[in-house]
């Protein structure tokens, strides 16, 4: 079961609105009473648990509490979410193939509303990897959706950069 209470949900969403009004040590410890009232292993606890280790500077904690939320069967925005949040923390862990292999698969999994952050986490990832060029024209591409002109200009220039043969090849993909 990964459902939660509205009110839970409430005091957590609050507890995360105000998490710069609190330490660390005293923001882990109420959002540990927030996940103590769900039963154990639940995923959404897990995850919460998770996101605030992540946010007061405990990757390697944060890390195999996503893992956990996730084999728990994490569900909708927040299984996402936890992917992405997971990858970012193997990024910063040093681990960026693995981040790369995660967001590949996520990105490929489906869409929503957090495809652009897929996308600009799986950038920061590749050029952890040295994989540069991948990483800006993936990243071009999440912005092109945004523009109001140019759209299919960037697009296009995006394409080309990430399967064309050199950067010094200066011939467009065409303007509009």
């Amino acid at each position: 079961m990964t459902t939660t209470e509205p009110e839970w949900e409430r005091r957590t969403a609050a507890l995360w609105a105000a998490f710069d009004d609190h330490d660390a040590a005293d923001f882990l410890g109420r959002m540990e009473a927030l996940a103590a009232e769900l039963p154990p292993g639940h995923p959404v606890a897990q995850f919460e648990r998770a996101s605030a280790r992540d946010s007061t500077g405990r990757p390697e904690q944060a890390a195999v509490l996503y893992r956990s939320a996730l084999d728990a069967g994490l569900t909708g925005s927040r299984r996402r979410q936890a992917t992405i949040q997971l990858a970012s923390t193997l990024r910063n862990l040093g681990r960026p193939e693995e981040s790369v292999a995660l967001l590949t698969a996520e990105r490929d999994d489906g869409s929503d509303d957090l495809d652009d952050a897929v996308a600009a986490f799986l950038a920061l990832a590749l050029v952890d990897t040295g994989r540069e060029r991948e990483a800006a024209a993936l990243a071009l591409a999440a912005l092109s959706r945004h523009l109001p002109r140019y759209s299919r200009s960037l697009t296009n220039y995006a394409r080309a950069m990430a399967t064309g043969p050199s950067p010094a090849d200066t011939t467009g993909p065409g303007t509009a």
